[in-house]
């Protein structure tokens, strides 16, 4: 995607979600190269236990996850939506070089910054491996196969991504999935488990504030890009978790009664005190949950991988 149309998309989006009656701004917007940084630094925080707990669980049973694509014995597509820097990715990604089995591999991510440093990355770890990157969303990505066609496919969507959709948003995405796979072709899913909210709720308002940069920095990225002129210090970021639906909510609060100008819309936002800004769900799953989405899309379920609190899952669905 290029730049011009990014930027003309991104302002479509924050226009769409800033004339809302309750305002919005998407989640995909939190990575640029800022947002990046940030958050890998979540994921070192010692409230954020989910990039743990999935690190443990792809080191533990990566022999179990990869064997039926090791049985197979032929070149097959590796194909991650999300991959971010691919630290998780790459305990398979090594498992397999060990054990020479064929395969390509193909990164998709919306920030081609961060596509860019992978692909470096694995250049140099493992130089014989061909990477392929796609910057995309996922449903274009999706809907493109830009993969060998020939060759079966391995799909992976690591780190709780599907949790960052509201639940009939990651039904589409699990039907889009399921059309993009062919029969016997698999999905391995990171999926956040149901736990004690106060964990939960911990994770996403840490206490060196780190979570907080992230999620103001959109508004930040809007001043950057669009020509907006938020003041970051006049929001609050809110948190909440609702334990019955799994889902943590972010969100942007005004501190006061205020306007926002965006050059790129030519256009004055109003935000009254205490209206909040939705930018972002973390919907936390229960297993019998992930085997009705399953069956109901066409998948049945291998195996759920867990780590030893059961905080996490990593799922292994086979196209039926």
């Amino acid at each position: 995607m290029d730049t011009i149309t990014f930027k003309k998309g991104f302002a479509a989006d924050v226009k769409k979600g800033l004339c809302a009656e309750n305002k919005f701004l998407s989640s995909r917007y939190f990575y640029d190269a800022t947002g990046d940084k940030l958050f890998q630094k979540i994921m070192q925080l010692p409230e954020y236990y989910l990039t743990r707990a999935e690190f443990a669980i792809l080191d533990q049973y990566k022999a179990a996850i990869l064997q039926p694509v090791m049985e197979r014995k032929e070149r097959f597509n590796l194909v991650e939506l999300g991959a971010g820097d691919g630290l998780k990715t790459k305990i398979l990604i090594q498992y397999l070089y060990e054990h020479k089995l064929p395969f390509d591999y193909f990164p998709i991510d919306i920030s081609g910054n961060v596509l860019k440093e992978l692909k470096i990355s694995l250049g140099k770890e493992f130089p014989q491996l061909p990477v392929h990157t796609i910057e995309n969303t996922y449903t274009r990505a999706l809907e493109e196969k830009k993969w060998n066609p020939d060759s079966p496919t391995l799909m992976v969507f690591l780190g709780s991504n599907m949790g960052n959709f509201l639940e009939e948003d990651a039904l589409d995405l699990l039907t889009a999935f399921a059309d993009a796979l062919d029969k016997n072709e698999m999905l391995l899913a990171g999926f956040d488990l149901k736990k004690d909210p106060e964990l939960i709720l911990k994770a996403y308002n840490d206490s060196e504030g780190v979570t907080r940069d992230f999620n103001l920095n959109i508004l930040s990225r809007i001043n950057r890009e669009l020509g907006g002129n938020f003041d970051t210090k006049r929001f609050k970021h809110w948190p909440v978790y609702n334990p019955a639906s799994g889902e943590c909510k972010s969100y942007l609060v005004s501190e006061e009664k205020q306007t926002v100008y965006i050059e790129a819309l030519s256009q004055v936002f109003t935000f009254e005190k205490a209206e909040a800004i939705y930018t972002e769900v973390s919907k936390k799953y229960s297993l019998r949950e992930l085997g009705k989405y399953a069956k109901t899309k066409g998948f049945e379920v291998m195996d759920n991988f867990l780590d030893e609190r059961g905080y996490f899952t990593d799922s292994l669905w086979r196209k039926a």
